[in-house]
């Protein structure tokens, strides 16, 4: 594996660690997110990567060679690891070329144009980040990570200061050049359709411990646990049988006439679809509609048994 990080544990005191005995790997070119609540530990994983925070315990290594273990302490800037954050700045008084050229030692013009040419900065080097839109700012900061050929690149919430009618587009314009350059990827973000979108894993963080590992389609249909249910999405509770079942809404239908039978909480309109919450044993229940309802209503639903999420 590209990355394999082993047992590690991240404490500042002994009795309250952040991350607690993690194992996972990251095959080459692959890209996987990091998604779990404010304060779960998924920003201090990322400075323990990056080498801007020593682990406690544990390995880290990276493409066959050793970052951090009870030995060894490779430093950041050492760690051939590229960085894009949230706020990642461009230099204001550096143009484009000057700003992904920036402290490149070695330059190698062949492979610096074909990164220039594969996130489209080409016709844009003499601009100056102020005559830049947010997207082609974000774009820059990814060509400059790329140029210095990193055997991982961490993106820290790239996409929360984009505009939404853009940021689909710059989202699916850095999955095509990550991808374009086999580059092994992190991405922490807390927006899950980001992670659904463009990861090829995604690890759900709880408390420092690693809730589940999995491909998004795994993860979305067979989570381990509900937190991981629950953090992908809305889903709804169901009893049948004496046990606990689960249900997303999109695997439900409103029909004419059931054994399901529901009451209108609420209903609002989200541009696509309406969103009903209806009661149902004495659950609220999240439900897509092409039309409205009002409050009170009595609607019936039917779904797939077979869709049903078993926790147990």
């Amino acid at each position: 594996m590209h990355l394999e990080v082993s047992n590690l544990t991240k404490y500042y005191s002994k009795s309250s660690p952040v991350i607690q005995s993690i194992d996972f790997s990251v095959g080459k070119g692959e890209i996987i997110s990091f998604i779990g609540d404010s304060g779960e530990g998924k920003t201090t994983f990322l400075k323990c990567i990056s080498g801007l925070e020593k682990i406690n315990s544990g390995r880290i290594v990276l493409n066959d060679r050793v970052l951090n273990d009870h030995d060894t302490f490779v430093k950041a800037q050492d760690r051939k690891i590229g960085f894009v954050f949230q706020n990642s700045p461009l230099f204001p008084h550096l143009n484009v070329k000057d700003n992904v050229l920036f402290n490149l030692e070695h330059i190698d013009s062949d492979k610096v144009n074909d990164i220039l040419e594969l996130t489209k900065l080409t016709l844009l080097l003499n601009r100056y980040p102020h005559q830049l839109s947010g997207g082609e700012q974000q774009r820059a900061c990814i060509a400059r990570a790329l140029v210095r050929e990193p055997d991982l690149l961490l993106l820290d919430e790239p996409f929360s200061n984009l505009h939404s009618e853009i940021k689909n587009a710059i989202r699916d314009e850095i999955y095509r050049i990550i991808k374009a350059t086999n580059t092994t990827t992190i991405l922490v973000t807390h927006d899950v359709s980001d992670s659904l979108h463009i990861s090829d894993k995604i690890l759900v963080f709880k408390s420092g411990v690693i809730q589940q590992y999995d491909t998004p389609f795994h993860l979305y249909n067979e989570p381990s646990n509900y937190y991981c249910a629950k953090i992908l999405g809305s889903i709804n509770k169901y009893y049948a049988d004496n046990k606990t079942f689960y249900i997303r809404p999109e695997n439900i239908n409103i029909v004419a006439k059931s054994i399901h039978k529901l009451t209108v909480e609420s209903s609002h309109f989200k541009g696509k679809e309406y969103q009903i919450t209806a009661k149902y044993q004495d659950e609220s229940w999240t439900l897509y509609s092409p039309l409205p309802y009002k409050l009170q209503d009595v609607i019936y639903v039917d779904f797939d048994e077979e869709k049903c999420i078993d926790l147990c």
